[in-house]
């Protein structure tokens, strides 16, 4: 006959009922990931109000409240590190209660997201954090090919982070991330919008910040402010303590035509002044993805770009050189398919825009075409 599990002896009860040891609970040596290669931080901590913060302390009470309140999230900061472990953890704490938008799921918003670099040198998806709380700690990879390689950890988008660190079994070997060539360790500094920001990628890794940073081997530092990417020279006095490579200016989802004509030209030329050999790439806004069916969308975008490209014409007229230009219509595709809501890429969408820029901002570098 068979027994139910009232009738078995309480020793075994116990025996079935108790948790299986297995590899993954091997112990986990944790490391700080301020102890390895953080990247996508323009500042050093000392000049930081908080780790993992975009702008320096002094910026608050200079840049209007909201751009500094969304410069406290991670978006695109990125530590790199080599191991040779088979398993790797992540435990990290967000700042925010809110892990996700209805638009935009929690591994995007709130994840770490992981690469590898391959035996080529390429960058290859390794695996997500799936947050399920402001305090997450979440077991990465497992049964990884054995071997020494580096790795990426993205940090959330739309989150800030207090503290987050890095766990393989404990013995395996764990450091930073070799320095960069002469040649390209500058950052790529993007300048925007909530897109830039990136909204509304499903995680970290897809923002097409982060995908051009792999692309071309070289840090970006993230500067995107949803809803407030809007060429204030409050930013812009802070920009230009930047170490640059390239400045990419990606405002126009966020300004009228009458603040773009108003406002680009100063921006261009404080960039110009305190770093004269520095490329500066201006691009215009995406086309809207429904704007072939609404006539409000379709004059937005026509009345934002002309008065782009006419600041860029005077600019060039007046001898301003290191410019550049990218032209919204090649972002998206013509397919209206790219985007969450018309506006917001999706991982699609971020990938066609990766398409777009990288050839600008190779031009820009003086770097040839893969």
């Amino acid at each position: 006959m068979t027994r139910t599990l009232a009738t078995l002896p309480l020793a075994l009860l116990i025996l079935i009922l108790a948790p299986r040891t297995t590899a993954a609970e091997e112990p986990v040596a944790w490391r700080d990931v301020r102890t390895l290669t953080l990247e996508g931080r323009a500042w050093d901590e000392p000049a930081l109000k908080a780790p993992f913060d975009r702008l320096p302390a002094k910026a608050e009470g200079v840049v209007r409240p909201p751009v500094w309140n969304l410069s406290r999230d991670s978006a695109g900061i990125a530590v790199r590190f080599v191991t040779d472990a088979t398993e790797i953890h992540a435990r990290w704490t967000v700042t925010k209660d809110r892990l996700d938008m209805p638009h935009m799921p929690a591994t995007g918003v709130s994840g770490v997201d992981l690469y590898a670099r391959d035996r080529d040198g390429a960058w290859r998806w390794a695996a997500v954090g799936q947050p399920t709380e402001k305090s997450n700690t979440k077991m990465l990879a497992k049964g990884l090919d054995p071997g020494r390689r580096e790795y990426l950890l993205y940090l959330p988008l739309y989150n800030g982070v207090s503290a987050v660190e890095v766990g393989v079994p404990t013995g395996a070997e764990i450091a930073p991330g070799p320095a960069r060539e002469p040649g390209s360790a500058k950052p790529i500094v993007f300048y925007g919008t909530s897109i830039t920001h990136g909204g509304c990628a499903s995680r970290p890794g897809m923002a097409h910040v982060a995908i051009l940073g792999r692309r071309l081997d070289r840090p970006v530092v993230n500067l995107g402010f949803s809803g407030n990417g809007t060429m204030d020279p409050s930013v812009a006095d802070l920009l230009v303590e930047i170490d640059a490579a390239v400045y990419v200016v990606d405002c126009l989802p966020n300004m009228t035509a009458e603040m773009v004509t108003e406002r680009t030209t100063p921006l261009v030329k404080a960039i110009r002044k305190a770093r004269p050999d520095v490329p500066i790439v201006l691009a215009e806004d995406r086309d809207y993805t429904n704007s072939r069916l609404l006539e409000s969308q379709r004059r937005r975008n026509a009345t934002n770009h002309e008065a782009l490209r006419e600041e860029y014409r005077k600019l060039v007229a007046e001898g301003v050189t290191g410019l550049h230009y990218l032209e919204g219509s090649v972002q998206l595709g013509d397919d209206g398919e790219a985007t969450v809501d018309g506006s917001h890429p999706t991982d699609l969408g971020f990938v066609r825009m990766a398409d777009a820029f990288e050839p600008v901002i190779r031009k820009a570098l003086g770097a040839k075409a893969p």
